[in-house]
């Protein structure tokens, strides 16, 4: 048996009765796993053998954590594919624990630093980029010509900045656009503009016609900074538009310099990738253990998408820090 043919599985937890397995093809029937069962079938990559009897209605465990019921009779060995698995109903938020398994403080870092771009509002970068918001979606193609012309063009003359993005969307038209939660979208767009990397000069593309208009996307105290598409006489004189503001941006942005910023004005956005097989053993476990890195040493990580952990958040809230903490509502509008 070569190593490539040595059958391999991976355990998170001491407590799990469920292991993954690593072989490139999976694992076929008969397969006799080290220190495990012997395999009832086949087992594809990635997938959950049952390393022993678990009994119907039983838990099923991984990363020590229950993460459904056996829907029958499972014996050691079995492949435990996603018809063998009963998975719970989501959780009542209001019924939610909190702060039960808060984890210990971990010990601070000192003294990191690192090289970041500061901002008027006490923010810092990482990078010195213009971006280029829309108002509605009606415009994005050609905010994304004019940004190829720009980089063609015009970045080239301003060697400090990294890059010009198009912050495209698809909201703004004829939508509800004072209905209570409209508050929403509108906010994610403005804080959007906000980020660090983009120094806050502020740039709005939008049609003239739709719903949202530009103006609501400016932060308080922000210059003017709107092309109005069909305020133009033509396609060309559109783009002429949106690169002149464009140049005068990257003017004041090329004139941005790094400087030593210490570890605690990093915020920094975790998101999911396009999870696979593996990536709650390799890659969700090192970005963790990151961010765990990050905030020891004061900075602010950020966990997003929360929606992927619809069916986990039970196991997200016993960790807050305390009860308040769980229950703290977004200041700005109420929203939880």
């Amino acid at each position: 048996m070569t190593h490539a043919d040595t059958p391999r599985t991976i355990r998170l937890h001491e407590a799990d009765n469920v292991a993954i397995v690593v072989n490139s093809f999976g694992l076929p029937e008969g397969t006799r796993l080290p220190d495990g069962p012997t395999l009832r079938q086949f087992v594809p990559q990635g997938h959950k053998v049952a390393l022993s009897d678990i009994a119907e209605g039983a838990e099923i465990r991984r990363y020590g954590e229950v993460i459904g019921r056996a829907a029958r009779p499972l014996t050691a060995g079995d492949w435990v594919e996603e018809a063998a698995v009963l998975v719970p109903a989501a959780p009542d938020l209001d019924r939610l624990e909190l702060a039960t398994r808060a984890p210990a403080p971990l010990p601070p870092l000192d003294g990191y630093s690192f090289e970041g771009f500061r901002n008027r509002d006490g923010s810092v970068g990482t990078k010195n980029v213009l971006a280029i918001s829309t108002s509605v979606q009606c415009v994005a193609g050609t905010l994304d010509f004019a940004v190829k012309r720009i980089k063609e063009q015009l970045l080239p003359r301003f060697p400090n900045v990294d890059d010009v993005v198009a912050l495209n969307h698809s909201y703004g038209c004829g939508v509800a656009i004072n209905a209570p939660e409209a508050v929403v979208p509108i906010r994610t767009l403005q804080n959007l503009a906000l980020n660090p990397n983009f120094g806050g000069e502020v740039m709005i593309v939008g049609l003239g016609c739709e719903k949202l208009q530009p103006e609501r996307l400016l932060p308080d105290g922000a210059p003017p900074g709107i092309v109005r598409l069909q305020e133009e006489a033509g396609f060309g004189a559109m783009i002429d538009s949106i690169l002149a503001m464009a140049e005068a941006r990257l003017e004041i942005l090329d004139r941005r310099r790094r400087e030593t910023c210490p570890a605690s004005d990093l915020v920094v956005g975790v998101q999911c990738g396009g999870s696979d097989a593996f990536s709650g053993v390799t890659a969700n476990p090192a970005v963790g253990f990151a961010a765990d890195l990050l905030v020891r040493a004061g900075a602010t990580v950020m966990f997003s998408e929360v929606t992927e952990v619809r069916d986990a958040i039970h196991l997200l809230t016993p960790r807050a820090a305390t009860e308040e903490v769980g229950r703290a509502p977004d200041p700005r509008d109420g929203l939880v």
